[in-house]
């Protein structure tokens, strides 16, 4: 009685074998064979797969991943933008957004203010910080959930339009109704601006959009009427943005007809960005800040100041982007941020880093960094002879894979511990910050940014405060 079955054992996978070669024999000899345009490759395909395969599939899905993996395979910068993702991504550029104008996070399961945006519609109608925003349009938003996506579809909206929102307000028994209409809220990129000491102001800027330009010079206009001779501009974490904005606020800094920065492709001719004008800040000590995170834009500012032996470069070496994008919108909405040329530094620079080995390999670079050593010392960083230029003062600098700085700055790792860490990532820190601020507003609005860092102090029983809160949280 074993014999047998032992041989159907042995001879199931012979059967299965041929089973699946006659399925797919049966296949091709009843699908017909498609007709495939070596102009039209991917519409055939498309057309094919849509008429004969074995489930229904969504086409426009289908043709969003194939543009997505296409531009994949030309550099990491070029990219496709979906229709319904494009307001969003267009909006830190263009330096606006419509909806109520308020700055929030998600606390205790409510919609917190930690501040209504300056002139915008939230603050017009009286919002401040610390309300809680319990309904909108006098459906429940409080206690329910709620994601920071499902807020933003709520508050923003078309310019013009009404939204009523009803706050708790500490102090008051019964919540509080305003109704706003929503309006175009500015994105501000420039972060801060202060007089560090009686003649050092320092700046910084967080990305390159339409409104940079006017907030520096607002920014530095203030500074100089406080007695301004020398400027700290902080570039670290700014991943850049428009070019113009870049080359127009190198000019503000750079003194004579100087060459800014030159852009050269394939189909585009070179283009050469000059100084044009008397620039608000031409003499006087400059101290740039950067570090892995500066791309692109910022890296044009830096490397222009470095080039012209104009400023002293500070931090860590940069990301490395020196490809230039175009977008283009198509018809149905969406739209392709095309690489087109690359830039290069007055000394011939190119600061592009290697990506020939793919994606995955160029967005972990940063990390290799680290891992070699980089970000700790700079005897780790090595270039190759080719990739040595020299400024007209006489000083080497680099190409090849970002801004090297003038003064290295090794990362501050005496935050890198796994318990700090964790903290930071439940939100812990974020969370007894606000809930703070919230319980002693009245006390903390007697600070402006200088005499805050000077005054206050983390003492035993806030840090006892907030260990135990944030035992709490880990706990739920």
């Amino acid at each position: 009685m074993n014999q047998p079955s032992s041989r159907r054992l042995l001879l199931l996978p012979l059967v299965l074998g041929i089973v699946l070669a006659s399925g797919i024999y049966l296949g091709s000899s009843l699908a017909p064979t498609p007709k495939v345009s070596a102009d039209n490759k991917i519409n055939t395909i498309l057309d094919y797969i849509q008429q004969e395969y074995v489930d229904t599939i969504n086409r426009k899905t289908l043709v969003d991943h194939s543009i997505e993996k296409l531009l994949e395979q030309l550099d990491p910068h070029s990219a496709y933008i979906p229709a319904e993702d494009l307001q969003s991504a267009n909006e830190p550029l263009e330096g606006n957004f419509e909806g109520i104008g308020i700055e929030f996070p998600i606390q205790q399961d409510s919609i917190m203010v930690v501040s209504a945006i300056s002139g915008g519609p939230s603050e017009r109608v009286g919002l401040m910080p610390g309300d809680r925003i319990v309904k909108v349009n006098g459906k429940q938003v409080a206690g329910n959930g709620i994601t920071n996506e499902q807020v933003l579809k709520t508050l923003r909206g078309k310019g013009g339009t009404p939204v009523t929102v009803s706050v708790y307000r500490r102090g008051q028994k019964a919540l509080i109704d305003f109704k706003i209409i929503r309006g175009k809220i500015p994105i501000n990129s420039l972060d801060i601006s202060y007089m560090v000491d009686e003649s050092t102001g320092f700046i910084k800027i967080s990305r390159f959009s339409a409104t940079t330009y006017d907030e520096f010079m607002a920014a530095m206009s203030d500074l100089k009427q406080q007695g301004l001779r020398n400027l700290i501009l902080d570039m670290r974490g700014n991943p850049g943005g428009f070019l113009d904005a870049a080359t127009n606020i190198s000019d503000e800094l750079i003194g004579g007809k100087k060459l800014i920065v030159y852009t050269k492709g394939k189909a585009r001719p070179r283009t050469s960005y000059y100084t044009k004008r008397d620039g608000i800040f031409e003499e006087g000590r400059l101290m740039v800040l950067i570090d892995e995170g500066s791309a692109s834009a910022s890296e044009i500012v830096a490397g222009a100041i470095q080039d012209w032996d104009r400023g002293t470069i500070l931090g860590r070496r940069s990301f490395g982007k020196g490809l230039v994008q175009e977008q283009t919108e198509l018809s149905d909405g969406s739209a392709i941020r095309l690489t087109i040329a690359r830039y290069y530094t007055p000394t011939g620079r190119s600061i592009q880093k290697p990506y020939e080995k793919g994606v995955a390999e160029y967005e972990e670079e940063l990390y290799s960094r680290f891992k070699h050593g980089e970000l700790l010392s700079k005897d780790s960083i090595q270039f190759a002879d080719s990739l040595k230029f020299k400024t007209p003062a006489g000083r080497t600098v680099y190409g090849g894979g970002g801004i090297m700085p003038d003064v290295f700055v090794p990362i501050d790792t005496s935050y890198e511990t796994a318990y700090l860490n964790s903290l930071f990532a439940s939100g812990s820190v974020n969370q007894f910050a606000y809930d703070y601020v919230d319980q002693h507003r009245s006390e903390l609005k007697k600070y402006d940014a200088v005499s805050y860092k000077k005054l206050f102090e983390i003492n035993a029983e806030i840090l006892r405060t907030f260990t135990s809160y944030a035992a709490v949280r880990a706990c739920q």
